[in-house]
């Protein structure tokens, strides 16, 4: 049905397009339906991030789940790769993360995982959906002794935080290290992973008031990271988004080390290890033309999928490849987790550092970004606008004169009748001449109505 969840979870202004309510009846919903389908009492584990609604959408989802008699085991404040980890490791029906990611204070979302700690199946969402619309008849409240219980579960946590420690397989002493939590989920647990392994740690943003969460801060807004790296001479810094799922690095020249450059220094790593074998590099369409050009001199593949941490994660899993993710810094280790985790990318590339004894800055340097330029375009009707023949043409021809050294790339949107046209080329120039291009061939064809700024 897809009405409610996207591609991460049912998300929006709280209280206006996701309602306390919302919470509450996907709480019943998965109550009973983890419930019916066990034939005992449903154990679902809940986490949040430190948006001021998390608190609300906690408490009605746990009153659900209660209702239905399902036990609510309370994370409180953590991580999204944290509660996939305990949901795949504890034994749970599923999991529940609430947080919009990225996103304004203003907006919140519920992330549902399941037991393996992956996105939960289009099966149940569509399941979940229904119930919301009505068409799913009212499940039974639980009376009496099956009436389920809220439980606190803030050992969940700190066994995730033992987990990322024991991961570390060198000392980080020595090193200096700059952490911006974004006022977000992992303002008390970065610290704890990076002072254990021994590192000095800088950290800022760490003082969450509701409102402030990835607020000038974080992996949106790194450059106050990149000030503060070169400020205190740090080696590295690490940004990492409100629920920490991606990261961003930048390093000790204040230099962004985007998802693209962390995949091809975390895959050569792993190549020189014989960790790759014949597995490949698992990226979006979005990565940039110059990861593509790095990974070919290593004779290193790579696979395209659909914009989406869940599409990258799912050609990981259908065809064994180890490392995959996006350019925003959502990146997958195959080997130790089942979704995007910003703490372990961090601790990947400190491996990195550590046991090749070399700077970020130089571990990044052999992929070279190619520029790019983005321009949405409302178009009469998306399907018909892409596979026009006039359009085909156009953006054959501008890639034929980019000889290799580009790309076009032309997307639809997911909720508007927009195209996204995107170009790479050596220079601004180029890309811009690229994508108006195919604006021009757009408007010569009648599809066109108008180009957004």
């Amino acid at each position: 049905m897809a009405k409610y969840f996207g591609t991460d979870g049912f998300r929006g202004e709280a209280n206006k397009d996701l309602t306390a309510k919302h919470a509450f009846d996907i709480g019943r919903f998965l109550g009973w339906y983890y419930g019916a389908q066990r034939g005992k009492r449903a154990k679902i584990v809940i986490g949040k991030d430190t948006r001021l609604s998390s608190y609300m959408y906690e408490c009605a989802l746990t009153a659900g789940l209660t209702a239905s008699g399902a036990d609510a085991y309370l994370m409180h404040v953590t991580t999204t790769p944290s509660v996939s980890h305990i949901a795949r490791t504890d034994g749970f029906d599923c999991g529940i993360m609430i947080s919009a990611s990225h996103n304004p204070y203003t907006d919140n979302g519920i992330k549902l995982i399941n037991c393996q700690g992956e996105k939960m199946d289009d099966a149940t969402i569509d399941e979940v959906e229904k119930y919301l619309e009505g068409i799913i008849p009212e499940p039974p409240y639980a009376v009496g002794e099956e009436i389920g219980r809220a439980i606190d579960y803030a050992e969940g946590r700190n066994r995730y935080i033992a987990y990322l420690i024991s991961i570390g397989t060198h000392s980080f002493k020595g090193m200096k290290v700059a952490l911006d939590c974004a006022n977000g989920s992992t303002w008390q647990i970065a610290g704890s992973v990076f002072n254990a392994l021994g590192a000095q740690t800088y950290i800022i943003n760490n003082r969450p008031d509701g409102t402030n969460i990835n607020t000038k801060c974080g992996s949106t807004h790194i450059e106050g990271l990149i000030e503060y790296v070169k400020q205190n001479n740090c080696d590295v810094g690490f940004a990492f988004d409100g629920d920490a799922d991606r990261c961003l690095a930048c390093d000790e020249e204040g230099n962004i080390v985007d998802g693209d450059k962390i995949m091809y220094i975390c895959a050569k790593y792993m190549q020189e290890k014989g960790e790759m074998g014949q597995t490949k590099v698992v990226t979006t369409v979005m990565s940039n033309i110059g990861l593509y050009k790095a990974l070919d001199k290593l004779n290193i593949g790579y696979e395209k999928t659909a914009v989406g941490d869940k599409y990258v994660y799912e050609n990981m899993r259908e065809n064994g490849h180890n490392i995959g993710g996006e350019q925003s810094g959502h990146i997958i280790f195959g080997k130790y987790a089942n979704t995007g985790d910003g703490l372990l990318t961090a601790l990947k590339v400190m491996q990195v550092m550590m046991d090749t004894k070399s700077s970020l800055s130089s571990l990044a340097s052999p992929v070279t970004i190619y520029p790019q330029v983005l321009k949405n375009c409302v178009v009469t009707d998306k399907a018909t606008a892409q596979k026009d023949p006039l359009v085909a043409k156009r953006i054959e021809q501008v890639e034929k004169s980019l000889a290799g050294e580009g790309r076009v790339l032309v997307r639809p949107s997911g909720t508007e009748p927009v195209l996204r046209i995107m170009a790479e080329a050596p220079t601004d120039e180029e890309c811009e001449k690229a994508v108006d291009e195919v604006i021009a061939a757009l408007e010569e064809s009648g599809k066109l109505v108008e180009v957004r700024k």
